[in-house]
């Protein structure tokens, strides 16, 4: 490195230093006036499916095997258990032995068509014997492929037996253990669609400030949220137009609610109206030994109480009037 770049490049840091050096720091000046502020409520809100499916035993009989557990994540059409009906390997035992019996009785009504076929074409039978003998072939054909497809039937319902996840999700129950005995219909799996919403309820005096569409403010995650801290924003999906219990239900969109637990509550915060109130810039709120000061341009410092903390800033209760000038550290 030459010795005038050098040089270039320690001018450049000094003259930074020089501008950022704490005597050519100034103090801005903001003028603080009372302005529409969204009154903001806060409701708990508990996390929900979109959807809630169920996977049903499709057949009655015994729990052979359980491929979950609760929490796990399945795709649609995914094997989760099996059951199985003993009766029907019972009757498919019973069928295969009749399936041998009319096999063996097919072979000797085929040998005998082809020997009258035989003899007829020597001369040596009749047309009467022939035809007989291609009667009787005929039936035990027949015979054999309705017992063949009896046991296709039987087949399928012990196939049916293997139950599937019927969307895709997270397991939240299995009601069912192996070695139980279920009927038909019976449930063997509860999965929570991998799409969750917030369902929140409303007291019946705000409902009519929220309309589908209308944006919320979500809170930390869990139902104590001290620091009033926004983490996201959520969009009404549907608002139940039946009011329970003195409250109005309402659905809200959120990305990124896939890592909460089904039931899992937390804050969100509507808007009920607007109020006048002064804001004032984080940067011109300080706080010392638990209590919140601000600087005016006089110097004097003042107490002030605050309310709400947002984006925006944070709102004044007490201590400033409107017109009054702020500055920042």
């Amino acid at each position: 490195m030459s010795f005038s770049f050098q040089s270039r490049i320690c001018g450049s840091v000094f003259a930074a230093m020089s501008v950022f050096a704490p005597g050519h720091l100034k103090a801005a000046e903001i003028v603080l006036h009372a302005a529409p502020f969204d009154d903001l409520k806060a409701v708990i809100a508990t996390v929900e499916p979109v959807h809630q499916l169920v996977a049903r035993a499709r057949i009655g009989g015994t729990v052979t095997e359980l491929k979950i557990k609760e929490g796990n994540v399945v795709a649609a059409g995914a094997e989760i258990a099996s059951v199985a009906d003993q009766k029907l390997y019972i009757q498919m035992q019973a069928l295969d032995q009749r399936i041998r019996s009319q096999q063996a009785q097919r072979d000797k009504a085929k040998a005998d068509f082809d020997r009258a076929r035989d003899l007829l074409e020597r001369g040596v039978t009749t047309k009467v014997i022939f035809d007989q003998a291609k009667t009787a072939l005929d039936v035990a054909e027949r015979n054999f492929a309705a017992m063949k497809s009896d046991r296709g039937v039987i087949e399928q319902q012990a196939a049916e037996g293997v139950v599937l996840a019927s969307g895709p999700g997270r397991i939240l129950a299995i009601p069912v253990s192996i070695g139980r005995v279920v009927m038909p219909g019976e449930t063997i799996a509860t999965i929570a669609e991998d799409n969750y919403i917030l369902r929140m309820q409303l007291p019946e005096r705000h409902a009519r400030f929220m309309r589908a569409g209308d944006r919320v403010r979500i809170g930390e995650r869990g139902s104590r949220d001290e620091t009033n801290a926004m983490r996201k924003e959520g969009v009404v999906r549907i608002v139940y137009p039946e009011i329970q219990g003195g409250r109005v239900i309402a659905d809200v969109d959120v990305e990124g609610l896939g890592n909460y637990f089904v039931g899992e509550r937390t804050r969100v915060y509507v808007t009920t109206g607007q109020r006048d109130a002064i804001v004032a810039p984080h940067e011109a709120v300080y706080r010392r030994a638990g209590v919140d000061y601000v600087r005016l341009r006089t110097g004097a410092e003042i107490v002030v109480q605050t309310g709400e903390r947002r984006a925006e800033g944070v709102e004044i209760l007490s201590g400033l009037h409107d017109g009054d000038v702020v500055v920042t550290p």
